[in-house]
């Protein structure tokens, strides 16, 4: 037996809210490497912290946080985004977070973790009804045509 599915509005209104605050939290900080630290002070914080690459990596990471937190928030192209975040999220967790353990407040990997976890599984399951996505390219989002075949 199947298990229950939770459809229609109610499932709306949780993909929704995840989108919102998910993307709310990616735009906070996408805007903060760009704007606050701007670009090439978050180049030198990566280089201090061993990211390799760090003038590549720094603007792709701070740019793919701000447009992709806000593309989260409409539910846009939310497969591909979701899945990109969750890729910049498992670097930032295996290149700073795990040595520190799992506590935030010690420089863990749990924000981290939670962040990459919301948006990998907002890839898998799509945007929802009230989306860009739906607009866009109809009823059925990838999530549900994966979990029909």
């Amino acid at each position: 037996m199947a298990p229950a599915r939770s459809t229609g509005p109610v499932r709306d209104l949780g993909l929704l809210i995840a989108r919102v605050v998910l993307g709310v939290i990616f735009t906070a900080h996408g805007y903060q490497k760009v704007v606050q630290f701007g670009l090439d002070g978050v180049t030198e914080s990566f280089r201090g912290m061993g990211v390799p690459a760090p003038e590549i990596v720094a603007p792709v990471v701070a740019y793919l946080e701000l447009v992709g937190g806000i593309l989260l928030i409409l539910g846009a192209f939310t497969a591909i985004v979701g899945i990109a975040l969750a890729i910049d999220m498992f670097g930032a967790a295996l290149l700073v977070h795990l040595p520190q353990g799992l506590f935030i407040d010690a420089g863990g990997w749990e924000l981290v973790g939670a962040l990459g976890a919301g948006a990998l599984a907002l890839a898998a399951v799509g945007a929802g009804s009230w989306s860009v996505d739906r607009a866009l390219f109809g009823r059925r989002s990838a999530g549900r045509r994966a979990a029909t075949s």
